[in-house]
């Protein structure tokens, strides 16, 4: 884990921590990045609720709640299954935050208009989801990365 992905998962601690707010993670294609990444962090049980880990689209259903006919309708790498990612993580959790990531990390996967390194974030704080779409490059471990990164920048732009 590169010290860039530390500094900012303290950087979220210290935000959260500062409103007196729960973090949740809803994690596809990061597969348990961003809870690793946060609970690197000594005193992350003060901020961090819980995470998901929903890989499959069964789990996205069961755990988050996402609509199946969502998934069948706009893909699993969506903004609308990000967001639906998210908004399931608040509500099955105690959480106050939640982000959430599902993308294509590699090196299959791909689909037309959908290439490898496609990646879809929701963050969620009650009823305010924000959502994104990017295009990474690089190969899996790259593409993992720099979504953890990315999810952890968007989490301080959306709780500052």
């Amino acid at each position: 884990m590169t010290t860039n992905i530390l500094e900012l998962a303290a950087q979220v601690g210290s935000a959260l921590q500062e409103k007196g707010l729960l973090l949740t993670t809803a994690e596809s294609c990061t597969g348990g990045g961003i809870g690793q990444a946060i609970t690197e962090i000594a005193g992350s049980t003060g901020w961090y609720d819980c995470g998901f880990i929903a890989y499959s689209n069964a789990s996205k259903t069961e755990l988050l709640e996402v609509p199946a006919a969502l998934i069948a309708q706009m893909g699993t790498v969506s903004e609308e299954v990000a967001a639906a990612m998210a908004t399931g993580a608040l509500a099955n959790s105690n959480a106050h935050v939640a982000v959430s990531t599902t993308g294509i990390a590699g090196p299959t996967g791909a689909v037309p208009g959908k290439p490898v390194g496609t990646v879809c974030f929701g963050w969620a704080r009650g009823d305010n989801v924000h959502t994104e779409r990017l295009v990474f490059a690089g190969d899996r471990q790259a593409v993992r990365e720099q979504t953890v990164a990315h999810a952890l920048q968007g989490l301080l732009r959306f709780v500052n």
